[in-house]
């Protein structure tokens, strides 16, 4: 036994509504003993939108906090001194610009007490995420194409390992590639791939010198998963400190060991959080938090735990406070700190992480022959990988051989006190917070311009934002002249896809492995398909079913998952991916003359988007198309919605996909006035 050691950094995931509702709930949140701050953007903000943009609707304040200039920047972090905290910046595709906004407020904080700016700024502690390699893999919030992307992450890190040495520019998060259906193996060598291609890019673009290379990987930090099989999560940590203790040193000639630290943060588990049962999630997220906090030599630096209602809706302050206990509880109650590591020695960890390294090596050196991250996104290769282990995963579970407890096994329960109101169950977001923040950025815009000099000085700023996006200077400087100016993200952000352009990933769809022959007996998917078939003979052709996705949400695993189990099953499937307006979805319905409608929304934008859909299809004339929705929807909505007309509304508690494709065929029967398939398929 030894000297207790320091707990990790304690955070709670959040930001919703508004900077000012956001500031007052982080406050609230370090006053209970929260050591560190995690900020979570709304889609718009993430994906470099005004909220009075029209991709915006329905988006504003849901997942996060709204951040649209310096003014909500200031509001977000108001009486938080921003040169003592550590604060995580969950953002990627505008990574660059939320830095500068935070730089230019610590500089205004600094100035308000009469200390030195550049020495505030030199203070700053924490963490910007800026992975946009897995945006493209899963989480869905880029914006711009791989190699631009590339660029705007290496001027950050050249600009922080310069400017802000305690900052961390990158944040190589892997925890959206379980989340995407990763498998450990899949997961270390798709992050570590992610990371070589960042190094590279540092290294060969001459910005930092060879001999601070070191300073450069030392800033290098991981955001994990950890799942509930604690054992085998565990030793993929050991793994990780392994392989990344070989390939600093091997390949970039890193000596010194503490440059070489594998540093990252957590947050647990949310995909395998079930609406069925919520209570169990707690016991999860525990197991879970254990197995990156056990292993003194592969330990997390910093915890976020989401909240056992997180499958129901947005977390209460109350469910959030909660997670934060159970850190505390660890932390402080338990003995865990105050031993040496408890698995050095053992075969079975030895063996287990022996087993991990072999198999993320094996990977890696798949992903390089390929060219790297980057070309293995732009080839398909990775999504569809990830899109098949998921269709992997969630067949184990419909056919039993995974167990979920209370979805799948062990489904009696006594009524459950927790969820007994469901209506307060969950936090709601104003509706009227959009609106709001639609006038206020307007407004900004408007007060900006008509101050003297401040439309000159936004052009000016943005006009350099252009010039040196096009020239292949470093983008920060003019970054942080577009903060001083009052620049919107939206202005931010389309200056650069006025120079970058767009772009739309490959969806993995296609690539991707479902359900074999061999499944069908047991999975029922014989019968589905033999549906499909004689409805489509009835129809007078293949039934066809369009997923979309629409508004900004970007979690696309729901919908690939549908899309896949739907083309197995035999229908002609349509799906274009994601951050498509209702507008577009009733053109591609209209255009492939689609039987069905399936709509795919995590971001609780659902009241508002739906009915866009509803009301384009029957302005467009068609009222013979069922829609469904899936998502995670309370059930007070999804009785609004099959108020509205949806025919369907499924959420995560209805994980048989086979099952659904049944209901959607009868949905379209039904619509089209065919009779129940209860009776006998005519020959």
């Amino acid at each position: 036994m030894g000297e207790r050691s320091r707990p990790w950094v304690m955070r709670t995931y959040a930001g919703h509504s508004s900077a000012a509702a956001s500031n007052e709930l982080y406050r609230r949140n370090l006053a209970k003993g929260q050591t560190g701050l995690s900020v979570a953007f709304d889609l718009p903000t993430q994906t470099g939108y005004d909220p009075d943009h029209a991709l915006s609707r329905g988006e504003v304040g849901k997942v996060g906090v709204p951040v649209s200039h310096i003014g909500d920047m200031r509001a977000l972090f108001q009486d938080i001194p921003l040169a003592e905290m550590n604060t995580s910046m969950t953002i990627n595709a505008t990574a660059m610009w939320l830095l500068a906004m935070y730089q230019v407020v610590a500089e205004e904080q600094a100035q308000a007490a009469g200390q030195d700016a550049a020495e505030a700024v030199r203070a700053l502690a924490g963490t910007t995420q800026n992975d946009i390699i897995k945006e493209y893999l899963s989480r869905g919030t880029y914006v711009f194409a791989p190699a631009p992307s590339l660029r705007l992450i290496t001027d950050m890190v050249a600009y922080t390992v310069a400017e802000i040495p305690k900052w961390n520019p990158i944040n190589i998060c892997s925890y959206h590639l379980q989340e995407a259906g990763a498998t450990p193996v899949q997961e270390i060598a798709y992050a570590m791939s992610t990371a070589i291609a960042v190094l590279d890019a540092v290294r060969d673009s001459g910005q930092v010198p060879q001999e601070r290379f070191g300073e450069v990987v030392a800033r290098i930090s991981f955001f994990v998963n950890a799942g509930v099989r604690f054992v085998e999560e565990m030793c993929k940590m050991r793994a990780f400190v392994e392989l990344w203790d070989e390939l600093t040193r091997e390949r970039y000639g890193v000596q010194d060991p503490k440059h070489r630290r594998f540093r990252y943060g957590v947050q647990v588990n949310s995909l395998g959080l079930t609406e069925a049962q919520p209570e169990n999630n707690v016991q999860r997220i525990v197991l879970e938090m254990l197995a990156v906090t056990l292993s003194k030599d592969a330990r997390a630096r910093a915890i976020q735990l989401p909240a056992w209602n997180e499958a129901l809706g947005l977390p209460r302050p109350w469910d959030q406070q909660w997670s934060l206990r159970m850190q505390q509880v660890l932390a402080f109650e338990s003995d865990l700190l105050e031993y040496d590591d408890l698995f050095t020695g053992s075969r079975v960890v030895e063996a287990k992480v022996a087993e991990l390294v072999a198999g993320a090596k094996a990977e890696i050196d798949r992903v390089q022959e390929m060219g790297g991250a980057v070309a293995a996104v732009e080839s398909g290769y990775m999504k569809s990988a990830l899109v098949a282990s998921h269709a992997r995963r969630r067949q184990r579970i419909e056919s039993g051989e995974d167990i979920v407890v209370g979805v799948n096994r062990f489904t009696t329960t006594e009524p459950n006190p927790l969820t007994a109101d469901l209506d307060t169950a969950i936090q709601t977001v104003d509706h009227a917070v959009e609106a709001r923040a639609a006038e206020a950025v307007a407004a900004w815009r408007r007060d900006r311009d008509a101050a003297d000099g401040g439309r000159a000085a936004v052009d000016e700023a943005l006009e350099r934002l252009r010039t040196d996006a096009r020239s292949g200077t470093n983008l920060m400087a003019a970054s942080l002249a577009c903060a001083r100016a009052g620049v919107t993200t939206g202005e931010w952000a389309g200056a650069l896809r006025e120079v970058f352009g767009e772009y739309r990933a490959p969806t993995g769809v296609s690539g991707s492995v479902g359900v074999t022959s061999a499944d069908t007996a047991d999975s029922g998917l014989a019968r589905v398909r033999e549906q499909v078939r004689a409805t489509g003979e009835e129809l007078g052709g293949r039934l066809r079913l369009l997923v979309g996705k629409p508004g900004l949400d970007g979690h696309s695993n729901g919908a690939e998952q549908v899309a896949v189990r739907a083309r197995d099953a035999g229908f002609e499937v349509v799906y274009q991916g994601i951050r498509l307006t209702p507008e577009q979805i009733v053109a591609a319905a209209v255009a492939e003359d689609v039987h069905c409608v399936g709509l795919s929304v995590l971001s609780g934008s659902h009241m508002e988007l739906v009915p866009q859909v509803l009301d384009g299809l029957k302005a467009a004339g068609v009222h013979d198309v069922p829609v469904i929705v899936g998502g995670i929807i309370p059930e007070g909505d999804a009785a609004r919605l099959r108020a509205l007309g949806v025919a369907a509304v499924f959420t995560p508690k209805d994980f048989g996909l086979t099952d659904i494709m049944g209901e959607i065929v009868a949905t379209i029967r039904a619509a089209r006035g065919l009779p129940s398939l209860a009776q006998p398929v005519p020959a």
